[in-house]
């Protein structure tokens, strides 16, 4: 069973002893505990920190819309399932329910049907968990030929648009020199990967949850540090232990390397399916990933696994694809256009990227072809009232 943690801010008193009594007969952890719904910014920045897996909302005295209160919880924590506890099974607050986004709406007695809707909420984290283990999750690794080729740029992007379609992704910025993840992602966690290095002994599910955040729905982030160039360079195994650990709880891990072949990026690489090399078609950056391509395949690392990206591809090559290709000796996996414009007037303006922009669909694409899911063809709804 998975092993799934809990929030829970309940005011009503039968209904804590009930949700109490159900919870004591089952493998979870309670991790976050609040009493007064009233003081709403405390919960949200006590889930924000902890992150749990489900959140048990007792909304007998809630007088606000539901869809603010479900729109704060998301922000906070991701994409939790949401319970909604009540006295009473009336149709006006099961349909607001629905219509707000509530996973589940659940009255007295509670014990049985709370019981049956968190082993189903577990069922399905250890199906995804067993699937990813399977191979159908993945983890990416993006690294620039040289500096300013764009890489983390389209691991932010990657990461934002396989958290939209699917279910859980990790994104994990180990560019210790000069990691941008946090800056391109908003994220506001003060933690580190280091956090998780420093700390093999007690990493677990609920510390790393402490250590995640979120600054993109879908996506949980684990930063560089804070202070640039890092002066600690983490141990081999500690990479290898860290990547291990993280990928079994997510359907993709996207992971930002920084830029050229360092020797931590080699031993991430070790953890990882496909590298996502990109480059430009400036002669230092070609000249650098030749150089990265030959080390990798050197290395045994298969020609199979690498993914060639030409970024800032202009309108017209003076080089045929093909051509590129031969001189590389691997095949372009995809092109990404310029857009300068854009993308300085989405950083100034502290946001990512529009996805409706020209640069966004075509790095939607990419996603789409990394993770060789199905292009959408309308809208979907991700969330229903049962799960």
């Amino acid at each position: 069973m998975y092993p799934l943690t809990i929030g829970l801010v309940i005011e009503n008193r039968d209904l804590m002893e009930q949700t109490q009594a159900c919870l004591a007969g089952l493998p979870f952890r309670v991790i976050v505990e609040h009493q007064d719904i009233g003081d709403l910014s405390t919960f949200l920045d006590r889930l924000e920190r902890m992150r749990p897996d489900v959140v048990l909302v007792d909304i007998s005295g809630w007088k606000e819309p539901l869809e603010g209160l479900v729109a704060s919880i998301k922000g906070a924590t991701g994409d939790p399932m949401i319970i909604a506890l009540n006295v009473s099974a009336e149709a006006d607050a099961i349909l607001s329910s629905l219509r707000a986004g509530i996973n589940e709406y659940l009255y007295p007695p509670l014990e049985e049907p709370l019981r049956r809707a968190l082993e189903k909420r577990s069922a399905e984290r250890s199906r995804r968990r067993d699937a990813g283990k399977n191979g159908s999750g993945k983890a990416f690794a993006f690294f620039s030929a040289k500096g300013g080729c764009g890489a983390t740029t389209l691991a932010c992007h990657v990461a934002a648009e396989l958290g939209r379609q699917t279910q859980k992704v990790l994104l994990a910025d180990l560019d210790l020199d000069a990691g941008m993840v946090g800056f391109i992602t908003k994220t506001k966690t003060v933690y580190s990967i280091l956090d998780a290095v420093n700390n093999l002994h007690r990493l677990d599910i609920h510390y790393w949850k402490a250590l995640v955040s979120n600054g993109v729905p879908g996506v949980e982030i684990v930063s560089a540090p804070l202070a640039l160039a890092s002066k600690q360079q983490p141990k081999d195994e500690q990479i290898r232990h860290v990547l291990a650990f993280a990928r079994p709880h997510y359907d993709w891990t996207v992971v930002d390397l920084g830029r050229s072949l360092s020797r931590m990026a080699l031993v991430a690489l070790e953890e990882i399916d496909e590298a996502c090399l990109v480059t430009t078609l400036e002669v230092p950056a070609l000249h650098q990933a030749k150089q990265i391509i030959q080390t990798l395949l050197d290395g045994g690392f298969g020609k199979n696994r690498i993914r060639l990206i030409l970024n800032r591809s202009p309108k017209r090559l003076d080089i045929t694809p093909g051509e590129l290709e031969k001189m590389l000796g691997v095949p372009i996996f995809s092109m990404i256009p310029n857009d300068y414009a854009e993308l300085y007037e989405t950083y100034a303006e502290g946001r990512m990227l529009a996805r409706g922009s020209e640069l966004g669909k075509t790095i939607a694409k990419l996603a789409t072809k990394l993770a060789n899911l199905e292009e959408e063809k309308g809208p979907k709804k991700r969330f229903g009232l049962f799960g």
